[in-house]
């Protein structure tokens, strides 16, 4: 699951249907892939808009 939302992430165009099948494989439904996919996608989404409108980082918050 997290090979694929990784995939997902930072190379969203060579996802293919392996992809997928790998998730069937061990043993997500079409609705688990669907709900990884949207979520996955919704953090790309928000965090793109967040870096685009410059939204500064709160104070507490140091990744690793």
């Amino acid at each position: 699951m997290l090979r694929y939302a990784e995939k997902l992430t930072k190379t969203p165009s060579e996802v293919t249907e392996a992809d997928v099948d790998v998730l069937k494989r061990s043993g997500f439904s079409d609705a688990d892939i669907l709900a990884i996919a949207e979520v996955t996608a919704y953090y790309a989404y928000a965090n793109r808009i967040a870096d685009g409108l410059g939204v500064e980082v709160e104070p507490w918050f140091t990744p690793d």
